[in-house]
This record gives C-alpha cells, structure tokens and sequence, in this order.
C-alpha cells in the first residue's frame, strides 16, 4: 500500500484485510513522521510517549492536550500515512458523553484520520457511540498498556483458556462496534491468529502473530532510541541511540579542543581568510 497517491483514510487501511500486511510504526515528532511517512500506511500517535520521550514509568500520565500537540506535529509532517492518535487513560472511560468529547477534540483539533481506544467487550459501547459521531476508531485488545500501574504489570495476554477467550470475545466486541482495525498487543500467537482469521477488519500485531494483518512498533525500540528495556519482540533494525553518543562524544572532543567551531562555521569573516 505505500505506493498510495495522497493520504491513506480509514477505508484504505480497512482494505487491507488479508492482502499485503499493513506497516505501521509509532511517530511523536514532525521529524519523525517526515522520515517515516513514505515507507508507512498508518503512523500511530501513541500514548507510548510518555515513556519514549517524557521518561514516566507506564503510559499513564499524558494529558489529551499533549497527545493533541503531538498529533499536531504528526499531521505536520506527513502527508501519506494514516495517521491515528491514542485517547491517553482517563479520558475517555467515565461515560460515552466523555469520550465522544475526547475523540472530537482530537479529531478536529489534529485533523488526524482515526483515534484508539484501548479495551474489549466493556468498552464496546463507547466505541460504538464514537464511531456513530463519526470519529473513526483503532481498537486495541490483548495486554492494555493504559491498565499497567508499573513495568511488571505488562504481562503476556491469552495464556490460559479464560484468557484466551476473553481475548477474543473483546476483539470480536470492538470489531462489531464498528471499529476498523485492532491492535492486538502481547498476546500469545495463537490466539491472535485466531482473531485475524475470525475478524472482518484488519489486525494489526504487537507482540502477536504474523498472521495479523500488519505489524507495528515502537520506532524508538525499532530503531534503538529507547533502550531502558527491550520487549521481545522488538527487533532493532538500527542502533541510533549509540550512533546519537558518539556524535555528541565527537562534538565534545572537538569543542574542548578548540577544534570546533572554525572560521568557516562563522560569519562576517572574509573568504580569504578561510
């Protein structure tokens, strides 16, 4: 799909159930999203923020304003990707009157393509009432990073028979409120490859199958940005943050040593004296 003129709607991505899986990554940053944007059909505004680039322990503690601002610079740099952005905890659970506010807020104030949602069959409704006011939603199921108090509390999905089932009773759930794709994170494969050929609308794995539908990940675990844990399945395809060392290293080095800066890195100064 990333040979698509234009930017890709939520009807594009839907269109990917059981073709060519779909490519999604994380984006923060209008930077982020300039280099990532060619290569994506959705770029996910997650609320993976807050431990990425604020440094907070869970997900939790991001404001709808900040994920707002960051949809923003998303949408600013790019121009081809489908770009969703997280409904961040708190926001969203209290009453479908809340989150119908929330999603709004978000999609006007962004002009983002979707928002998600994380939650199963106890948050159907509340989907459906957003999808009905005529936001598109992501659903997510499997592990809910939002319900983690702490690092120990993300924990593999769909292990035993209850869980398992109560797995695929949410995606089935959030499928039939209408949303157009889940995400299904840290769940055991079998389950999620049940779900993908259960499901009329796309999958989308984290820590799933490789049978769903299209994948996603952290762009910082992915490219080696944020390295205070690595989850399992993460497979790094860079190693930026060490690059990143090296080049303030370098830049230090030639700083103390008056190497840097030189004449031609100044102005007001004649050529001839370069």
């Amino acid at each position: 799909m990333a040979s698509h003129i234009g930017r890709i709607g939520v009807d594009g991505i839907k269109s990917g159930k059981g073709g060519t899986p779909l490519v999604c990554l994380t984006a923060y940053t209008t930077p982020m999203a300039k280099f990532l944007d060619a290569y994506c059909d959705l770029l996910l505004v997650g609320d993976s923020l807050a431990m990425v680039i604020y440094g907070l322990e869970t997900t939790r503690g991001v404001t709808l304003d900040i994920m707002v601002a960051h949809g923003q610079a998303v949408m600013r740099g790019s121009k081809h990707a489908c770009v969703v952005v997280d409904l961040p905890q708190g926001t969203y659970e209290t009453s479908s009157h809340q989150a119908i506010a929330s999603a709004a807020h978000t999609f006007v104030e962004t002009g983002c393509q979707a928002v998600k949602l994380e939650g199963g069959t106890e948050i159907a409704d509340t989907v459906a009432a957003i999808v009905d006011a005529g936001v598109p939603v992501l659903g997510h199921v499997g592990l809910l990073p939002q319900k983690a108090e702490g690092r120990n509390d993300f924990k593999v999905q769909g292990r035993d028979d209850e869980g398992a089932s109560q797995v695929i009773a949410d995606a089935k759930a959030i499928a039939n409120a209408g949303a157009f794709a889940i995400v299904i994170e840290g769940t055991v494969e079998p389950v999620a490859r049940e779900i993908t050929e259960t499901v009329a609308i796309p999958t989308i794995g984290i820590g799933a199958s490789p049978a769903c539908d299209g994948q996603i990940l952290v762009t910082p675990d992915m490219v080696g940005l944020f390295t205070d844990f690595t989850p399992k399945f993460v497979k790094r395809y860079a190693d930026l943050g060490q690059e990143l060392q090296e080049a303030a290293k370098a830049y230090a080095e030639d700083v103390r040593a008056g190497r840097f800066p030189e004449l031609e890195h100044c102005f007001g100064v004649v050529k001839d004296e370069i």
